[in-house]
């Protein structure tokens, strides 16, 4: 019954270990600039009832299309990062806020609002926006 565990140990070299610690890593620091960036970015109205978004206002149709399915493509790869860094070391629930706000999906803003609006995540994000001298985040 617990061949398996077994077997996975046997096959286990030091190799394998330090891919998956270099595969660790390099997505928890990915997803930490990723994170950064998009927090320092944001308007500071973005939670707020009265934002207006208009994405790429002045470029071709196809050129909006292209990014707006990158974008959503992104944002659905950050999701699932976020959900597996929930069980793991990292920044999961930021991660998945980020990659909410990236895709175009009904009802997200609610769901965005809903995890920003958390104390600890909304001084995080504020203070980390002060350091590059952005104002803090508007919340309804």
């Amino acid at each position: 019954m617990w061949d398996w565990l077994a077997d996975f140990w046997a096959s286990l070299t030091l190799a394998k270990v330090l891919l998956g610690a270099g595969v660790f890593v390099g997505s928890f620091v990915l997803s930490l600039v990723i994170v950064a960036i998009v927090m320092v970015k944001i308007p500071e109205n973005y939670f707020s009832s009265h934002y207006q978004h208009d994405f790429l206002p002045n470029s071709s149709w196809l050129t909006r299309w292209g990014a707006t399915v990158a974008k959503n493509v992104a944002g659905l790869i950050l999701v699932i990062a976020g959900i597996i860094m929930l069980v793991g070391p990292g920044q999961g629930i930021l991660t998945i806020l980020i990659g909410l706000i990236l895709m175009d999906i009904p009802g997200k803003r609610p769901l965005e609002a809903r995890l920003i609006k958390r104390p600890v995540i909304l001084a995080a994000v504020n203070s980390f926006r002060a350091k590059y001298k952005k104002p803090p985040l508007m919340m309804d």
